[in-house]
């Protein structure tokens, strides 16, 4: 029996192929949970639209991805923080910080986005990168200098 599989099932296929299965498995496990529709002309039509609209909108979605991830090689963010001995921050810079440096900077980024394995806590030029598609992988430039205060007089 041939089916269209509507979500991934373990051991079988992932949604959107067409699979052959054991009729008794089809008819009495997979159409009656929605997880299959039988491969008939139509549903195979309607899969190959389904299927092409989706590359469409995944192509868009990373092409608008590589342009950002652009505009992130060529926006540089500066941190200013406190510093002590030996150029040591006495906090640390996070995923968070550099998030809200580039928000200001005009490019929105979640936080979660950037791959920041752990906080920066040192004075310098580090790369970050950040994940924006699948395939697609930003390197974002953050500088952190050391917080410079007049002396009071």
């Amino acid at each position: 029996m041939k089916l269209i599989l509507r979500e991934d099932v373990e051991n079988l296929g992932k949604g959107g192929e067409l699979v052959e299965v054991r009729p008794g498995y089809g008819r009495n496990f997979l159409i009656p949970r929605g997880l299959a529709v039988v491969a008939n002309a139509r549903n195979v039509r309607e899969l190959e639209h389904q299927r092409k609209v989706a590359e469409a909108k995944a192509a868009k979605l990373k092409q608008s991805a590589e342009a950002v991830a652009k505009r992130l090689a060529e926006t540089p963010v500066t941190l200013v923080r406190k510093v002590g001995e030996q150029d040591k921050l006495y906090g640390s810079v996070t995923a968070l910080d550099i998030a809200e440096a580039l928000a200001a900077r005009g490019l929105q980024i979640d936080r979660r986005a950037i791959d920041l394995a752990e906080p920066i806590k040192t004075v310098g030029d580090h790369e970050v990168p950040v994940k924006l598609h699948r395939e697609v992988v930003g390197k974002a430039r953050v500088k952190v200098q050391a917080d410079v205060e007049a002396p009071k007089a």
